[in-house]
């Protein structure tokens, strides 16, 4: 028995649960900033439902939807719990909601730009501790989820942002025959990327942008600061 369990501990893949661990962080992060920004936004447009709601704040715990966090962290791509947006308050109704759904994604690829920065410019004095490079493994897990988020979100199916994206160019009729099928949405989501049909094809585009914008981001900050500070 005391082999057995040997045999499963020095096959337990520890590198996986860290990965998992280091994401947690970055993950709460990336939802609350994503879901603050829709409500700031539709603010700002004259809408203060969400103001009201208490959901104009960084506190995850108002933000969180469990399973799409699970997702943001096993599978990098996930979702938040929406803002409530009372889209008649908006001057401009349609394209107020657009605005607002944009929003959330917006902050996204920021926040990953801001994340590869912060990792360029601490890279050189971090990387040398073992906590170092977790907290810079962390940036970058933040980074790729923060894409991840922002990405998933622009997927034209309700509830997803894009959705409501798509509102500004439908008609009343058309955007109300698509919200019939907002209950239906996230459950169609969850299944297509759990089977790899959505999955595979979502992630090489997540990886596509990482790899291609946000590590030159990375690289080249650290480039700078080497110049200016370790010459």
């Amino acid at each position: 028995m005391i082999s057995i369990v040997q045999d499963i501990w020095g096959g337990f893949d520890f590198s996986y649960l860290l990965s998992i661990l280091l994401s947690v962080v970055p993950s709460l992060v990336c939802i609350t900033l994503h879901e603050l920004g829709h409500g700031f936004v539709a603010w700002k447009l004259g809408d203060d439902t969400a103001k009201r709601a208490g959901r104009l704040t960084l506190n995850p715990l108002k933000h969180i939807d469990i399973t799409g966090l699970l997702m943001m962290v096993c599978f990098r791509f996930g979702w938040a719990k929406p803002v409530p947006v009372n889209m008649y308050r908006f001057q401009n109704p349609k394209k107020g909601m657009a605005v607002t759904a944009l929003a959330g994604p917006v902050t996204n690829f920021l926040l990953a730009f801001v994340f590869m920065v912060l990792y360029g410019l601490l890279a050189h004095p971090l990387y040398g501790s073992p906590a170092g490079r977790y907290f810079l493994q962390m940036l970058s897990l933040g980074a790729y989820i923060s894409t991840g988020l922002g990405i998933f979100n622009l997927i034209p199916v309700p509830p997803l942002d894009g959705s409501k994206i798509l509102l500004s160019v439908l008609s009343d009729e058309q955007y109300a025959s698509l919200m019939r099928y907002e209950r239906y949405g996230m459950l169609l989501l969850i299944v297509l990327v759990a089977t790899g049909i959505l999955g595979r094809p979502l992630s090489t585009v997540i990886s596509g942008v990482y790899n291609n914008l946000l590590i030159p981001v990375a690289l080249g900050t650290e480039k700078l600061v080497r110049h200016l500070f370790y010459r």
